[in-house]
């Protein structure tokens, strides 16, 4: 199977080394490259290459933003590339999607490249999974980066990187940073659905955390945890957040 493929990426040193490696291959009959994704996109609805190595973080026009120019559903099978960021290669493996880490090894690139050729011999790429990774990706960017407080008739921003922790306050929450307290009239469930999962985490049913701002974690009793903000104010963890036990001892505050 003799395959024509297109490498996107604004980063001229990072697309070289990808079409180096892909030229060792014997499979591969032909490789074009562009700069930029309006230059893919035009790429790719002229010459319909069989595979594309994508870049994410481009700027205009993101690697996503040519997906939904062209249509999950009218993509070729994809392999997305990415700086090291966590989220994003959650949203690819959860569904299945190809992808490489940026520095990869020519070992990563060789079994990334093998997993794409195995795919597009049997039944192809589901856009279904492309578009499922896509919408997690799209929500992180929906993430709140500051919440807006009124005080008396004043209103002011608070940067999510200040917040320690937030309590549920009835109807309300209480958002506490590290010098004063704001009371917000939202539900700690809709909150809690516009922040970022990286960064945040619900430890009992009336207290969310920025896991950058935990200091330490201590066993207490039957089951349950302490967490020690950087701030000295200690919290209680539920018993039944396992998962976000398992987050908090993996992750730790960047200074």
């Amino acid at each position: 199977m003799k395959l024509s493929v297109l490498v996107v990426d604004d980063e001229p040193i990072a697309r070289r080394a990808i079409v180096r490696l892909l030229q060792e291959d014997p499979d591969i009959a032909a490789i074009k490259e562009c700069g930029d994704g309006v230059s893919a996109v035009a790429e790719i609805r002229t010459r319909r290459p069989d595979l594309i190595f994508l870049d994410i973080q481009m700027p205009a026009m993101t690697g996503i933003d040519a997906v939904a120019a062209i249509g999950a559903e009218a993509m070729p099978a994809t392999v997305f590339v990415t700086a090291y960021e966590q989220y994003a290669i959650k949203a690819f493996e959860a569904n299945a999607v190809d992808y490489l880490v940026k520095p990869f090894s020519r070992e990563r690139f060789a079994t990334t490249l093998q997993r794409a050729k195995a795919r597009l011999s049997a039944s192809g790429y589901a856009s279904d999974r492309i578009l499922q990774a896509l919408e997690a990706l799209r929500r992180r960017e929906d993430y709140l980066d500051r919440i807006p407080v009124r005080s008396d008739e004043q209103v002011s921003f608070v940067d999510v990187d200040d917040i320690v922790w937030i309590k549920a306050s009835r109807n309300n929450v209480l958002i506490h940073l590290a010098n004063g307290t704001h009371e917000l009239r939202e539900t700690m469930a809709a909150l809690a659905s516009r922040l970022d999962p990286r960064r945040f985490a619900r430890i009992h049913r009336s207290a969310i955390i920025n896991t950058r701002r935990v200091k330490s974690i201590h066993p207490w009793f039957n089951g349950y945890h302490v967490v020690t903000m950087d701030t000295g104010q200690q919290l209680r963890m539920s018993r039944y957040q396992h998962e976000a036990f398992l987050r908090l001892v993996s992750t730790r505050p960047e200074k």
